[in-house]
Formats: structure tokens, C-alpha cells, sequence
């Protein structure tokens, strides 16, 4: 059994035994620091965080055995891929079967599952195939997270330059992988995949999907067919540049694009009916998408010049004031509307919500220039150059 000897951020707690585990944390700030934040709700193997009162423990616990046959280190890896699951037990050994075929040895690459606190033996059956296949590597969750934070944990654990993205119930197909990993070895920074002749409810999915699709493209102005499908190649460096949280992971293409200038290319991609298990999924992540979809076009319009929006606010907060100020002027000037203190007031209060709208645009702009000036900043993306 390991011990622990780093020091622990968190709050403090008697060291107890979880099921023949010596409880130990990982000191997030001694590692990367893009994966500080993971560290401390990633479970991979032997590192355990303290007890989260208010989340029930896991039901299954992994064997005592550490795999030896691992793939050693990160130059043996070109292409990772990477799958979150969550309550997948009967889809992994299939899964692990089906990209071990599509992939065999045409690339050196990794499976990456992360398991986002699955209640049943999702964690145990992806930890038997690592104990089996070098190549496939186990990222377990502290809690369920959701999609985004569980991609994100992947991207942050994958080791290849090339990172492949898709759902855990096989709906996407594995053997599309090599088609869009080619595609991105033409020049692309991101293919995004979508899918032709969807296997899903036509009311409850396909409807709603299409129509999401629409606005997404029309606010973002990406033209992307399927945002929806999880079926992605990314190139590492683009990666870096982006953080999921939230449910942002269907707007990484939007994402890349604003903040990196992504050059993004699309492919069919196979759709298979789901076999086992139930889908996650339903028409309550509507209000999850239009709140993101916000905050996507506020980062895309607004990330590097918030002054921008504050000023556009400031303008519309400025017109009632002095609407409001022309009538009371008028009123107090002998032409009667009504009480001249009410319009007096109410020029006032839109007045001031205007100053104050321009100072917090200020004050954000400078903030934004101090983090610029203090903070190391990723380089753009170079594309080609002349030696």
C-alpha cells in the first residue's frame, strides 16, 4: 500500500482507510499548473481526495494491483483518445474492443477513459482493460462533474499530439477515427464530425438538435453542422488555448475559432442506435445551452475589450436619461407633462447607471491589461514562416 507523504491544501481530516485504501491527496500546487484544478477531482488510480460529505462514496472500489505494462512516457504517444463516461459498465469492454480494432497499429496511441463518478462498475470494468492493454489509461472523478469537466480532465491527462474525442455508449463509430485524424493532417486545427443518418427520436433529439444548430451558427457565425456530436480531432496546441466548464463542450469549435483563429474542417461520421444504457441526455439542457450560448458570444465579442459592451450599455442607459431630462427641463421651464421631480429623478437614476456602466467598463479594461502584462500569455498560433 502507498503512502503519502506531500503536503494537503484541503481541509484537514483523521486518516482513515476507505475500503483497504490509505486516503491521500495530491498537492495541486505542486503540479501543472493547468491541471491544478483537476488534481484535486481526479481519482487516477492511487490518488484519493478527503471525504465530500455531501456526495455519496463510490460503490466500486479498484483492485489493490497497479498495472507495470504502461506505456512509459508521453513520446511513445501520437494520438489520444479520449472518452468521458458516466454509468457505461456494459459499453466499456465493447468500447475498448472497438477502438482497439479501428486504431490497431496504424498510429502509437492511448485510450483515455474517464470515469465522471459512476455508480456502477464503469471504473472496474475500464481498470481491467488497462490491466490488460498498456494503451488503455483509467482518469476517475472524484464526483459526477458532467461531460465538460470530465473532457476537460482527458484532455489534461492525454499525452498525444493529436487528441480524438467521442461518447462512451458507441454511437459514434471508432472506425471514423482514423478518416478524421487524416483530415486534420492536412492543415486543420480541429475536424468536428456530424452525423449522417442519426439513429435517435426524431422529437425528442433530432428536432431539437437541428434547431439548436441553427442558432448556435447564427449568433457565433461558425458554421458548424453538428455541434452536437462528440466525434472530434483536435490538435494539442489548440487545446492549450482552451478550458472547458459548464456545458462548453459543445461550443469548442465557436471557442477556437474566437480565441485561436481555428481553422476547422467538418466529415461524415457514422451514427449507431445506443445498445445498453440510458441516455443522459434530455430536452432540460435546452436552458444549459442558451446560457452558454451567451456566455460563448460574450467571450468571442467581448474577451479582449470589455469597455466595448460596457459602452454600448452606457449609450442605451444614456437615451432614457435624456428623454427623461428633456421633459423635465420642459416641465421646469412652465410646460406641464406632469410632476417635474419624477422626471428629474428617473433622468437621474438612468444617468448615473450609465456613469456607472462606463467606470465598470474601465476598470475591466484595465484589468484585462494588467493580466495581459502579468501573466504569461499563450503564443498565437503560427501556421508558416520564412526562415
Amino acid at each position: 500500500m502507498r503512502e503519502a507523504s506531500v503536503p494537503c491544501l484541503l481541509p484537514t481530516f483523521d486518516d482513515r482507510v476507505l475500503n483497504g485504501h490509505a486516503s491521500m491527496v495530491i498537492d495541486a500546487a505542486e503540479t501543472n499548473p493547468r491541471q491544478a484544478f483537476h488534481h484535486d477531482i481526479v481519482r487516477e488510480r492511487y490518488i484519493f481526495d478527503g471525504p465530500h460529505p455531501p456526495y455519496e462514496p463510490f460503490e466500486t472500489v479498484l483492485p489493490d494491483e497497479v498495472p507495470t505494462n504502461r506505456v512509459p512516457t508521453a513520446s511513445d504517444v501520437d494520438l489520444s483518445v479520449v472518452v468521458p463516461t458516466f454509468n457505461e459498465e456494459e459499453n466499456v469492454g465493447r468500447l475498448v474492443d472497438r477502438v482497439r480494432e479501428a486504431l490497431a497499429d496504424r498510429f502509437r496511441w492511448e485510450l483515455v477513459l474517464v470515469d465522471d463518478g459512476s455508480s456502477d462498475a464503469t471504473a472496474l470494468r475500464a481498470w481491467e482493460a488497462s490491466s490488460e492493454d498498456p494503451r488503455v489509461r483509467l482518469v476517475r472523478l472524484a464526483r459526477n462533474y458532467g461531460q465538460s469537466t470530465a473532457t476537460q480532465a482527458g484532455f489534461d491527462h492525454a499525452r498525444g499530439d493529436v487528441v480524438v474525442t467521442m461518447d462512451g455508449d458507441l454511437q459514434n463509430d471508432p472506425e471514423d477515427i482514423p478518416a478524421a485524424v487524416g483530415k486534420l493532417r492536412e492543415g486543420y486545427d480541429l475536424v468536428a464530425g456530424y452525423r449522417v443518418r442519426r439513429k435517435d427520436r426524431l422529437f425528442a433529439r433530432k428536432i431539437p438538435s437541428w434547431i439548436a444548430n441553427r442558432i448556435i451558427t447564427l449568433i457565433t457565425g461558425v458554421p458548424i453542422r453538428d455541434n452536437g456530436c462528440s466525434l472530434k480531432a483536435y490538435r494539442r496546441d489548440l487545446l492549450e488555448r482552451t478550458t472547458l466548464y459548464s456545458d462548453l463542450h459543445r461550443f469548442i469549435p465557436a471557442m477556437a475559432v474566437g480565441s485561436a483563429g481555428a481553422r476547422i474542417a467538418q466529415i461524415p461520421v457514422r451514427h449507431h442506435p445506443r445498445l445498453h444504457g440510458e441516455s443522459k441526455y434530455g430536452l432540460s439542457r435546452i436552458f444549459k445551452v442558451l446560457a452558454d450560448l451567451l456566455t460563448i458570444k460574450m467571450i468571442q465579442s467581448f474577451r479582449l475589450r470589455p469597455l466595448r459592451l460596457a459602452w454600448g450599455a452606457s449609450l442605451l442607459s444614456l437615451l432614457p436619461a435624456s428623454l427623461f431630462g428633456i421633459v423635465a427641463l420642459a416641465k421646469s421651464t412652465g410646460i406641464h407633462y406632469g410632476p417635474g421631480t419624477v422626471f428629474t429623478g428617473v433622468s437621474l437614476v438612468f444617468g448615473s447607471l450609465a456613469a456607472f456602466l462606463l467606470l465598470l467598463g474601465l476598470v475591466a479594461e484595465v484589468a484585462v491589461h494588467y493580466r495581459g502584462s502579468h501573466v504569461r500569455r499563450q503564443p498565437p498560433i503560427v501556421r508558416e514562416w520564412i526562415p
